[in-house]
């Protein structure tokens, strides 16, 4: 095969039609034109090779998660994901790499209608970051400080497998095979939660999507909201692994703190849980309430007996 340069590179692997935008791939900047009543929200996540996935990572779930991350995000704020921008940082052209890679990537882009406009590569360490742009309706947009005391705290899935993936990995502990199976794809390939992200609009006061781990991030909606989020530790929803997996010391852990998960973590007033209810069996997601905002500061997980629980970890900070 002939050597790839950086431009025949992007035109070989990265790009694709975008009937959407205005001017994609192939000039200085990328044109857009949001569609009128319409607000811009944009996000960008960085993954690090090292830090944020292991070496030898499969390309294909790869490329998914790197953009199933920055789907996640829209979902949080009630978006329709629009166009996304890639800027990658290669050790090395390697053709099958770049093939999986962009397969897995275009393969989610693909299920929610997300074009890719731009971007840019360079020689270094690989490095993988993608600004994300997507529209909701004006002054809709779900935010972290709406939420009111009295709300419902929900679920929109289970948490603490993907975090069990990292820890099989890292030789800490030993899952059985179907297990490991689960805790993988639940690590490798999260399913963005876009399309409850735009039902929620209207319905929940505010939302987050769990990225560095349940308590911290829940933790963001309650000091944004300036009150306390309390729930129960018996009430959250649980993996479908093994009771042998879920008895490990690790999981309460992981469940609690782990992150990678990806699901939606919302407030709403107690009214809407009929609809909520509703929505969820409609979507076919289980959607599970576990707790509610009260007044105060920070957040409280409770034990089967009510007590609270002391936490040495409540999620991932890259500098603490």
């Amino acid at each position: 095969m002939m050597a790839l340069d950086e431009f025949s590179l992007i035109r070989r692997y990265f790009t694709r039609p975008t009937p959407g935008c205005v001017l994609g791939i192939g000039d200085d900047a990328a044109l857009v034109a949001p569609a009128t009543g319409m607000q811009l929200a944009i996000s960008t996540d960085m993954l690090v090779e090292g830090r944020h996935f292991f070496p030898g990572t499969d390309p294909y779930s790869l490329g998914w998660k790197s953009l199933a991350v920055n789907l996640s995000d829209m979902a949080a704020m009630g978006a329709v994901p629009r166009w996304f921008t890639l800027c990658v940082s290669l050790p090395s052209v390697d053709a099958e790499w770049l093939n999986g890679f962009s397969q897995g990537l275009f393969a989610l882009a693909e299920q929610h209608g997300v074009e890719l406009i731009g971007g840019d590569t360079t020689a270094g360490p690989l490095t993988i970051s993608i600004q994300i742009m997507g529209e909701v309706e004006s002054g809709r947009a779900l935010y972290r400080d709406g939420a009111q005391a009295g709300d419902d705290i929900w679920l929109s899935g289970p948490t603490g497998a993907a975090a069990l993936a990292v820890q099989h990995r890292y030789g800490k502990l030993n899952l059985v095979s179907e297990d490991m199976a689960y805790c993988v794809a639940r690590l490798d390939r999260p399913e963005p939660r876009v399309a409850l992200g735009r039902k929620l609009l209207g319905l929940a006061t505010a939302a987050i999507d769990i990225s560095d781990g349940l308590v911290a991030d829940l933790g963001h909606i309650a000091q944004r909201s300036g009150l306390a989020a309390r729930f129960l530790y018996p009430d959250l929803p649980l993996p479908a692994l093994s009771s042998e997996t879920l008895a490990l010391p690790v999981f309460k852990s992981c469940l609690l703190a782990g992150g990678d998960d990806y699901e939606l973590c919302f407030t709403a007033p107690a009214s809407e849980r009929a609809a909520l209810q509703s929505l969820g069996e409609a979507l076919g997601m289980p959607l599970k309430r576990v707790g509610e905002m009260v007044v105060g500061q920070g957040v409280s997980v409770l034990d089967e007996a009510g007590c609270v629980m002391s936490l040495a970890q409540t999620g991932f900070n890259h500098f603490a």
